[in-house]
């Protein structure tokens, strides 16, 4: 290798069309080229930030609003980004000299269940082949980020990774205090000690010395590096949401980490996202769909419902006039008809119900009103939102585990994203979104499987205000939705409902 790396080198530059990569430490490598190719670089690994040309800095023309993934000043790039490097090279038909892989870690299926077995984990926690599949191939690979759909047993593969890396200490960052919570009880569950496992959420103390540390980020990403050079090993849950700045400032500050998982039920489909966290953590990899897993009966059978509400022609004429996304959407949370619609709904569906929106205030709280009103004394109302303390949003979980007939009125933000709750039937979209992340991530929150609910509903409510010449936006929207579930394969029926009947 040495010999070959200084065949490349003549009075201190780099001969044309080579390519070569060093390792500067585990987050970030750095590429050494002429500066044709450094400028090549810069501009293959640039990509435009969805939405970019309705920001600020684009619309001041501070920005050409794409997002660089390779530092031309530098030359750093994120170390998972490798493969795309390599690709970069090939097809320009470079030179490609590169000391920063290594060979794939020897692990075998057998061997991997025969150390699922070892484990003593309680019977009821089944092995499942795609579960055992995605723990090997992390381990084989040191960095990943994998796809695994809600209810897959993301947890369960994230506790394997502990116990594998016994040796290390591992750093486990999460969204929410929730899910801290949920991450140590699911660990407890399957037979982990109580004193390997530090939490860290905020106010408390951020100093551990315990073999796994589950954390919020918002509770550690503003230490200093030093702080994070202890961990071996990082895994994010709900990896998605490393696309922050803040979030993706842990990983890049952990430059010992050798060895990092990131786990989300989706991706969001763009580019950009999935590269800055095939970056962050590695390269994605699924190893099961949600539409296999309601096959193999491991999550319930599953219908959407599309509920198109038909709104007056004057009502249509008003919309379609401003065109604007936000007084649409006010118009929609705010019309009296409609969330009488929505009650009405909450009140005639059977089993467990969880009703999503989008705003807290103006919607959420008076849907939760209304509903509360109605309801008889064996209907059991909540409403959950970013004010709700941690400890009661548990207390209504563990309620709704046990009620047959529960409404919990809820924000997206607070539970379309890993809150775990088993015995819900129905799922409602109050308010519109195109986001498939938030789409699926919702979706997952009322496909587990219980002994008693085989079957879980989705009611999509859409509203149509378009008008012969314009399509409001948020019937767009709904398009897009539409979409996604074609994509996943999931069975809907399309109803529509004149406002007032």
């Amino acid at each position: 290798m040495q010999s070959k790396i200084v065949s490349t080198f003549y009075d201190g530059q780099w001969e044309p069309d080579t390519v070569f990569v060093t390792k500067v430490n585990e987050t970030y490598l750095r590429v050494t080229a002429e500066s044709a190719i450094r400028q090549e670089l810069y501009d293959y690994f640039a990509f435009y930030v969805p939405g970019y040309q309705h920001m600020p800095k684009f619309k001041a023309r501070a920005w050409d609003g794409k997002l660089r993934l390779y530092n031309a000043h530098t030359g750093e790039m994120f170390h998972g980004l490798l493969p795309y490097l390599q690709r970069f090279a090939e097809e320009r038909d470079y030179e490609f000299i590169d000391e920063c892989s290594e060979p794939q870690e020897p692990m075998s299926i057998a061997e991997g269940e025969q150390f699922f077995d070892q484990l003593n984990i309680p019977e009821q926690f089944v092995q499942r082949d795609f579960q055992i599949k995605t723990f090997v191939h992390c381990v084989q690979e040191r960095r990943a980020t994998i796809v695994s759909p809600t209810a897959s047993g993301k947890s369960l593969i994230i506790y394997l990774l502990t116990q594998w890396y016994r040796e290390q200490p591992i750093l486990i960052v999460v969204p929410t205090i929730a899910l801290v919570h949920q991450m140590r009880t699911d660990f407890l569950d399957y037979g982990c000690d109580p004193d390997d496992i530090a939490i860290i959420t905020g106010g408390m103390d951020k100093e551990t010395t315990r073999h796994i540390t589950i954390s919020t980020w918002q509770s550690i990403y503003k230490q200093p590096a030093k702080y994070f050079a202890k961990w071996q090993v990082a895994i994010g849950d709900e990896c998605h949401l490393f696309k922050a700045k803040c979030l993706q400032s842990v990983l890049t500050k952990m430059t010992n980490a050798r060895y990092r998982f990131g786990f989300t039920g989706t991706l969001d489909g763009t580019q950009t996202h999935r590269l800055i966290l095939e970056g962050l953590f590695g390269q994605a990899k699924q190893f099961v769909s949600t539409r296999e897993l309601i096959d193999q009966e491991v999550l319930s059978d599953f219908e959407i419902k599309c509920l198109v509400l038909q709104y007056t022609k004057e009502e249509r004429a008003a919309v379609c006039k401003k065109l604007d996304y936000q007084n649409e959407l006010d118009f929609i949370v705010t019309h009296k008809q409609r969330n009488i619609f929505l009650r009405n709904l909450a009140l005639s569906l059977k089993g467990n119900t969880l009703m999503l929106c989008q705003f807290v205030e103006k919607h959420g709280k008076i849907l939760y009103e209304m509903i509360s009103e109605k309801a008889k004394d064996d209907h059991k109302v909540f409403f959950v939102h970013g004010g709700t303390e941690v400890q009661l949003r548990e207390k209504i979980r563990a309620i709704v585990e046990k009620e047959k007939h529960a409404t919990i009125i809820a924000s997206f933000k607070i539970f379309s994203t890993g809150t775990n709750i088993r015995n819900l039937h129905n799922v409602v979209f109050c308010s519109p979104s195109k986001s498939r992340v938030r789409v699926l991530q919702s979706i997952g929150r009322v496909l587990r499987r219980t002994g008693t609910k085989i079957m879980a509903t989705l009611y999509d409510v859409a509203d149509d205000l378009h008008t012969k010449s314009k399509i409001n936006l948020t019937l767009q929207h709904f398009a897009q939705r539409i979409e996604i579930y074609n994509e996943e394969g999931f069975p809907y029926k399309i109803y529509n409902i004149k406002m007032g009947a």
